[in-house]
């Protein structure tokens, strides 16, 4: 597009060295080092970078303009801005030619589930012979039976993400599910982004060194409803104490599905039964029965399966098709995965305190009577601190051994994040610790026996671990198949 027709589109607050705006636009960037000739530069102000300090080596290699939030001393065409990261939402959705317009999107919240749930709501589309694409944590599928095409972020920056959504249309593909995640509201990266439906899974404590205070977390997930429109539909668990919350920001015009179990909702789960193969219950939909018998596992997979079957109901659904196709589905990768048997060893991606809680409560509905429930976890670095003691007590609690190790401790000492997690233990004479994520893993299997489950936590899909200014590649799923000789 030409700059003239993007300066003609935006507001700004000044134009600094733009005589000649008759320049073809080709790119967006946001990284001085992988700016090319004809992108716009966006300095963006992050966390820890400051984008205006890199200007000078975004033209050196080649933006024809940058968009800066103050004027900068710099020879260079420039447009100054108030917020650099709203007008990276809205110029990457002109530059691709808004293709949330033209998509039926379907956002996914909430602190745990998220995954899971979008990759339910994609087969349910399939079974129901409407083609859907898929974006978040594990990349980007344009159909179920795509191979993942890499994504940095759980919802990517607003110029990928943009792009990714013009690819989906130009393949004729009207569906997408995407995780939208909490930082990327509230960084304006789904800013632009015609949401059609939102599914609340569940809000719990997570991300505090960024949103500092809970309430702060739920506002940022909650603006992911109050954007919805007459026509639009939501999806919230009822059992989540800030489901009358999420409710409160919805306009009475969108259609309300509400899910749940212990409280009344639309679409609920009774006699709810966990067994080695899997969970089975009744769903109750306007009164009418329907048994499911599922191959996933996990009070957590009864909920996560509620969130698809609303969703699919809010989309007018065959609900037998779809409960059939949900039925049919073993899982997620890194997601309660089961990798050997004898004794059952579980890769699972719980982070936070709630997702601890839920996965050892799965894992031990499957713990034989005669079985130990043995737990390895670890706390990642540069998050919230607070969340470690709680992990801590909730895994000596829940499992008959705790092994204590290191997860992605990126900048700290990984000892001192075990010395926070140990700090909400009652007594750590029976914990084992060990720092090296490798030899945690084989701790375990000199203690495990055949009719023990143990349980893998933090990492789930993840291929790598960040140690200090190292990335190493590390994956859960790997040396539990290594050491445990399956």
């Amino acid at each position: 597009m030409k700059l003239r027709n993007l300066i003609d589109n935006i507001s700004y607050i000044e134009l600094v060295n733009l005589d000649d705006q008759s320049e073809e636009v080709t790119g967006i960037s946001y990284n001085s080092k992988k700016t090319v000739p004809g992108d716009i530069f966006f300095c963006l102000s992050g966390e820890h970078v400051d984008g205006h300090e890199y200007a000078e080596e975004a033209v050196a290699n080649g933006a024809c303009v940058c968009i800066v939030e103050r004027r900068l001393n710099l020879d260079a065409p420039q447009i100054v801005v108030s917020d650099t990261s709203e007008m990276i939402a809205e110029v990457a959705s002109l530059f691709y030619a808004n293709p949330s317009r033209k998509l039926n999107i379907i956002g996914v919240t909430g602190t745990n589930g998220k995954t899971t749930v979008t990759h339910l709501i994609q087969k349910v589309f399939e079974a129901n012979n409407r083609q859907c694409a898929l974006i978040g944590t594990l990349g980007n599928k344009f159909s179920s039976s795509d191979s993942y095409h890499d994504a940095k972020h759980t919802t990517p920056q607003a110029p990928d993400l943009q792009e990714i959504l013009y690819n989906i249309n130009e393949k004729c593909i009207p569906n997408v599910v995407m995780e939208v995640s909490s930082h990327a509201l509230v960084q304006h990266r789904v800013d632009f982004c015609d949401f059609n439906g939102a599914v609340f899974t569940n809000l719990t404590q997570d991300h505090l060194d960024f949103h500092i205070t809970m309430n702060n977390y739920f506002k940022a997930k909650a603006l992911l409803f109050e954007h919805l429109v007459a026509g639009d539909f939501a999806v919230i668990n009822a059992d989540s104490e800030y489901a009358g919350r999420f409710m409160e920001t919805i306009s009475p015009s969108v259609n309300v599905f509400t899910y749940g179990i212990n409280m009344p909702a639309d679409i609920s789960a009774k006699d709810v039964e966990f067994t080695h193969n899997g969970a089975s219950f009744i769903c109750v939909i306007n009164g009418k029965e329907y048994p499911v018998r599922l191959k996933m596992n996990g009070m957590f997979s009864v909920y996560n399966v509620l969130a698809a079957i609303s969703t699919a109901i809010a989309m007018n659904f065959d609900i037998d098709v779809t409960i059939k196709c949900l039925e049919e589905i073993g899982g997620v990768i890194g997601r309660f995965e089961v990798i050997v048997n004898q004794p059952t060893v579980i890769v699972d991606y719980a982070h936070t305190p709630d997702g601890l809680e839920n996965v050892l409560k799965a894992a031990r509905d499957i713990t034989p009577s005669d079985g130990k429930l043995i737990c390895i976890f670890g706390c990642g670095g540069d998050r919230d601190t607070t969340k470690r003691p709680k992990m801590g007590r909730i895994a000596e609690e829940l499992a008959d051994k705790v092994i204590v190790t290191s997860d992605n401790p990126r900048s700290e000492n990984p000892q001192q994040i075990i010395t926070d997690i140990l700090s909400g233990f009652r007594s750590v004479n029976d914990v084992i610790v060990e720092p090296d994520r490798e030899l945690a893993i084989k701790e375990a299997r000199k203690i495990a026996g055949p009719r023990d489950v143990v349980l893998v936590a933090g990492k789930g899909h993840e291929n790598y671990q960040i140690l200090a200014n190292e990335t190493i590649h590390f994956d859960d799923r790997e040396k539990v198949r290594e050491i445990f000789g399956e």
